[in-house]
């Protein structure tokens, strides 16, 4: 007897239905992945229980030809594709023709569609896969679907669904996706009778972005707008300061289907580096149109993951489009809102910021210095003030070559040129009797070729800020006539250093200078083997790592420049990142050094500087090439506008 038997077409459905319609999600999405292919403006789904109750579909589409209404429910029956060729340009959300029978196999499903504006329609009643009912029907154009009881006649499915709020999530999250992708249409989602979604479908992506994730987040979006040859890229990203713990609010658009990629999504991450505080992910919505045959959409049952055969290219084109976006904003976060909220009558004003590079000259006005900073002349009280060392205050760390003497080419980003004399700070003024106070040559120098640079790049520039004082040891204040700021020390100096490193790194073996007494790591035996294919990439990061024997290891030689005092400890930490990345190139090690070295090297939290020290940081982090954020994505400078003075203080009603 043979032991090989053809499946009943109705087991063959059942099987089909476990990879397509997962959950009651599923059936939402292959629903109004149908209504939108026919065209409609209009969709309204409503669900019960979690939709394992109740699903119903309604849209105003081309509906379905009286004749085809059963033909639709055979399986791999499809209007939308007709050979192999059109396989690798499909431009429909669905082609395969399984979602309806799959859908019919394991609930009760009634539809009623119509093709014509007569009002006569077809209704079709199939419960677990068998027909019931197909008889001529009054019905508006369009197609209404009803699905009951799902995976009612499949108990083994049944038990492994979630509680009605998790698989309620799981449709809220379809329906979003669905919106976000198609703005044009007018999209609604009820549960139980409340309505969880809304959208007019004029077209809006910001009112749609708006509806799923509020205003406040679609007032954090900027637009990105970017061609290439073969892609263009549309929609919004969200601020720096607008995150959320996960990716799910990332929405990647592909031709109108949702879909996950992971590179594409590392691709929008990487061009956050640096902007983003770790394990913090930004809000996206990114619309790609390309050729149906650059992309693969029959690779999933679900259709949720495509193949691109130009993925390299796509993803260095959304970095770059998203990157640029970023570089053009001045990520200068305001200050938390006054608690109280605003009357109904109240007027609300926006007041603008207008930054300009003013910090570039060589001089400029300071108001009062912090407590303990010298006064005019060098004197505080009648008594020479004591250098912060004595104090128990913390310098900033001198640039090598720096004299060590003078405090202003002591804070300077670069050493001083050869034979170039060193200026004397300018005294200070009180706030009502102003003076000019010099800044440190290079960092003018720098200063103003960043500026330069920005008004070439049409980049915004870094505020002018005043100096008013210190708040606990770690953060400076500042105002300008627009407001007030707030500017984290450690953050601003980590950015600073982290540039400076960064460039050092572009040729650090040019720097590395022999050890007298070479450093010594451990690290386990199996380390030690893993290391040892690794050495030439700290040879070219200007570190001569050498293996000593068994788990023992030798620094020989380090750039010069490395924090003095932290060598082994940059090294061992650099050595234990080689040992747990997967893949390590050149660049990363570069840049991972270069955030180390600017951690251990700035100043920390809690630790008091002078006001000559806090004006020269402030000065060269407006020299930096993005000020706004520290090397880990955290934000170094927030601001209150005169008008939220104003409000809290009651000023203005």
């Amino acid at each position: 007897m043979s032991k090989i038997q053809i499946l009943d077409e109705h087991i063959a459905n059942q099987i089909a239905a476990g990879e397509v319609v997962e959950r009651p999600a599923s059936v939402v999405k292959e629903l109004v992945e149908n209504a939108i292919d026919a065209g409609a403006t209009k969709i309204d789904v409503s669900a019960e229980e979690g939709g394992l109750q109740s699903i119903r579909v309604a849209d105003n589409g081309a509906g379905i030809e009286a004749d085809d209404c059963e033909a639709a429910f055979y399986r791999h029956a499809t209007s939308k594709i007709a050979s192999g060729r059109d396989l690798f340009q499909i431009r429909s959300l669905g082609f395969r023709g399984e979602a309806l029978p799959s859908i019919a196999a394991v609930a009760k499903v009634e539809c009623v569609s119509s093709a014509e504006e007569s009002g006569l329609g077809r209704r079709i009643v199939i419960e677990g896969g068998s027909l019931k009912t197909n008889e001529d029907i009054a019905a508006a154009r369009g197609t209404d679907f009803q699905v009951k009881e799902l995976f009612y006649n499949t108990p083994a499915r049944l038990k492994y669904m979630k509680t009605i709020q998790t698989e309620l999530g799981h449709i809220s999250d379809t329906m979003y996706r669905m919106a976000l992708a198609y703005p044009g249409i007018a999209f609604t989602l009820k549960h139980n009778g409340n309505l969880l979604l809304q959208t007019v479908g004029n077209g809006d992506l910001l009112q749609v972005i708006a509806a799923v994730y509020g205003t406040a987040a679609a007032k954090a979006m900027l637009p990105v707008e970017a061609e290439h040859l073969d892609f263009t890229v549309s929609g919004y990203v969200s601020k720096p300061e607008q995150t959320r713990s996960n990716r799910n609010a990332i929405s990647t658009i592909v031709n109108g289907r949702h879909i996950r990629n992971y590179v594409l999504n590392q691709s929008l991450l990487q061009a956050y580096h640096t902007f983003l505080p770790i394990n913090r992910f930004p809000l996206a919505v990114l619309h790609f149109r390309m050729h149906p045959s650059l992309v693969d959409v029959n690779v999933h049952p679900a259709k949720l993951e495509v193949r691109f055969s130009k993925e390299q290219e796509l993803s260095q084109f959304v970095q770059q489009a998203v990157g640029d976006t970023l570089k053009r904003q001045v990520m200068i976060p305001q200050g938390a809102k006054p608690a109280a909220a605003a009357k109904s009558g109240d007027s609300v004003i926006q007041e603008q910021l207008q930054f300009y590079a003013a910090a570039a000259e060589s001089a400029r006005t300071h108001s009062a210095p912090l407590p303990g900073a010298p006064q005019s002349g060098g004197a505080a009280s009648g008594a020479q003030e004591a250098p912060p060392a004595q104090r128990g205050e913390r310098e900033l760390p001198p640039r090598p070559g720096a004299a060590a003497g003078d405090a202003a080419e002591r804070y300077a980003p670069e050493p001083p040129r050869t034979g170039a004399a060193p200026q004397a700070p300018a005294t200070r003024g009180r706030a009502a009797e102003p003076r000019e106070a010099a800044v440190p040559p290079a960092a003018a120098q720098r200063a103003q070729q960043a500026y330069a640079a920005a008004e070439s790049a049409r980049l915004p520039a870094f505020p002018q800020l005043s100096l008013i004082g210190q708040m606990h040891g770690t953060y400076l204040i500042a105002q300008n006539e627009n407001g007030l700021y707030l500017i984290d020390q450690h953050a601003a100096h980590e950015r600073i250093n982290y540039e400076y490193y960064f460039e050092q790194f572009g040729n650090p073996a040019d720097a590395a200078q022999e050890l007298l007494l070479p450093i010594t790591l451990e690290f386990t035996p199996s380390e030690a083997e893993l290391l040892k294919t690794r050495l030439p990439l700290f040879e070219q990061a200007g570190v001569v790592l050498e293996h000593f024997g068994g788990q023992t290891f030798l620094v020989r030689a380090h750039p010069y420049w490395f924090p003095k005092g932290d060598e082994q400890e940059l090294i061992q930490e650099m050595a234990e990142w080689v040992l747990k990345e997967k893949a390590v190139d050149l660049a990363k090690l570069r840049e991972k050094s270069a955030i180390m070295c600017s951690c251990k090297a700035s100043i920390k939290a809690n630790q008091k500087i002078s006001a000559l020290e806090a004006d020269v940081l402030i000065e060269r982090l407006a020299a930096c090439k993005q000020p706004y954020t520290c090397p880990h994505g955290r934000p170094i400078i927030v601001s209150f506008s005169t008008y939220e003075l104003e409000k809290m203080f009651k000023r203005v009603m």
